[in-house]
């Protein structure tokens, strides 16, 4: 205490100095400057790790759910026209002409079945038109109309110049409609999509519906659960919670096709309701491949995180406040409800959040148990990355998705406070 002191001195107005005149106050703001400039050098390898895997991966998709420049990039000429004329313009010489030198120059570079591909995603069936075209743009004259129509009249159709012009910008919200089943007329109204091919809103419905629905399972599962393992002596707590968290050493695969073997026409289950007599054995239950197989499969593999967050808040709850409920009179439902209840809250909360999250983005488990009634959101957007290779869509739907995810978690903090949820 004497060196401290001995280091300061008092100015004659009467500040604080320190040993080599500076205001006390300046060098106090400086050391805490220094403190945080070394506390942020030590987390800046992670800042950049998360930054260069997660924040940049991430915007690249959503900037690629509104741009797209496979038709504006290989059909420059077509393009200009589209910029230069009105929606709706029925398509003249020139426009023939800018086609058939693009188709040419695609030909030539070898892209027009990336052209083809873009607007084959506004329009179904369109690339075999361009490739087919493109192997006979070489022999284009003018007039350029007639060459074009002679190679095929479907180059004719108003629809098809129509999705021409909509896919000539880079940037476009197409896919964001395509995501919530609308589309563009020729005009450019936003219009409902074809029957056909309005599935994503059922599948959004879906996906939150069953997530919803395995949350509350989870809940009822995991509740008692929680509460034996609470109220349990330390040493039998510990030796059950390795049940809890055996799944979590167990490949996801592996938990997963376990249930096809569980639940299948020949299966264990059916097996057992068979040997007992309880179902014959022409009427076994399809319990696989379709929403039941989805449901019952994640209900099990996302229990644990329903079941942790509830212990931790429940493992401090003191049990002699309900006892000191039941010794003034309440009944156990009524100390239950109103003591006990109210202090899990932050748990249910954490556990509810965690395990509906998990349950919309959950790709695996509905892609191997699933079939076709039991497919979520997370298998299209996988199906569009994968297989029909239109990112773009797949970057909307995934967009889509984190947007109701962020707004159900914003409606979870108006509601309840995200200060409350507790997750360990």
């Amino acid at each position: 205490m004497a060196d401290a002191t001995a280091d300061l001195a008092a100015e004659p107005t009467g500040r604080l100095t320190t040993a080599d005149g500076r205001p006390l106050k300046t060098a106090l703001a400086r050391a805490q400057a220094r403190a945080r400039r070394r506390a942020f050098l030590l987390v800046l390898p992670l800042l950049l790790f998360i930054l260069v895997t997660f924040i940049v991966p991430i915007g690249q998709m959503l900037h690629r759910s509104i741009h797209n420049d496979g038709f504006s990039a290989n059909m420059p000429l077509l393009s200009q026209w589209f910029a230069r004329t009105e929606p709706g313009t029925a398509p003249d010489e020139a426009a023939y002409a800018a086609l058939a030198a693009d188709l040419q120059a695609a030909a030539k570079a070898k892209t027009v079945g990336v052209v083809g591909t873009r607007v084959n995603y506004e329009m179904p069936g369109t690339r075999s038109l361009f490739t087919s075209t493109g192997r006979k743009a070489r022999g284009f004259e003018p007039p350029y109309r007639e060459a074009i129509l002679q190679a095929d009249p479907k180059w004719a159709d108003p629809t098809l110049w129509g999705t021409m012009r909509q896919v000539s910008q880079a940037y476009s919200p197409n896919f964001f409609l395509a995501a919530v089943d609308l589309a563009r007329d020729n005009e450019g109204n936003i219009v409902q999509a074809p029957p056909e091919r309005r599935v994503y809103l059922m599948l959004f419905q879906r996906t939150f519906l069953i997530a919803g629905l395995i949350t509350v399972l989870c809940l009822l599962l995991g509740f008692p659960v929680a509460h034996l393992l609470a109220t349990l002596p330390l040493r039998a707590s510990n030796l059950l919670m390795i049940l809890v968290l055996l799944p979590f050493w167990t490949s996801l695969l592996v938990r997963t096709t376990s249930w096809i073997v569980l639940l299948q026409g020949q299966g264990v289950v059916n097996n057992t309701l068979v040997a007992t007599g309880l179902i014959t054995d022409q009427n076994r239950m399809q319990m696989i491949y379709n929403q039941t197989g989805t449901i019952i499969a994640m209900t099990h593999i996302l229990l644990p995180f329903m079941i942790l967050p509830l212990y931790s808040v429940m493992r401090p709850i003191p049990p002699t406040y309900v006892r000191a409920a039941r010794s003034l009179g309440a009944s156990s439902w009524t100390a239950f409800r109103r003591v006990y209840l109210p202090q899990t809250l932050p748990g249910i909360g954490a556990g509810a959040l965690l395990v509906f999250i998990l349950g919309v983005g959950y790709y695996i488990t509905p892609a191997l148990v699933g079939g076709a009634s039991g497919q979520l959101i997370s298998n299209l957007i996988a199906f569009h990355m994968q297989d029909s290779l239109n990112w773009s869509l797949a970057a909307a739907l995934a967009a889509v998705l984190l947007g109701l995810v962020l707004i159900l978690y914003w409606l979870y903090d108006r509601l309840v406070g995200i200060d409350n949820l507790k997750l360990g």
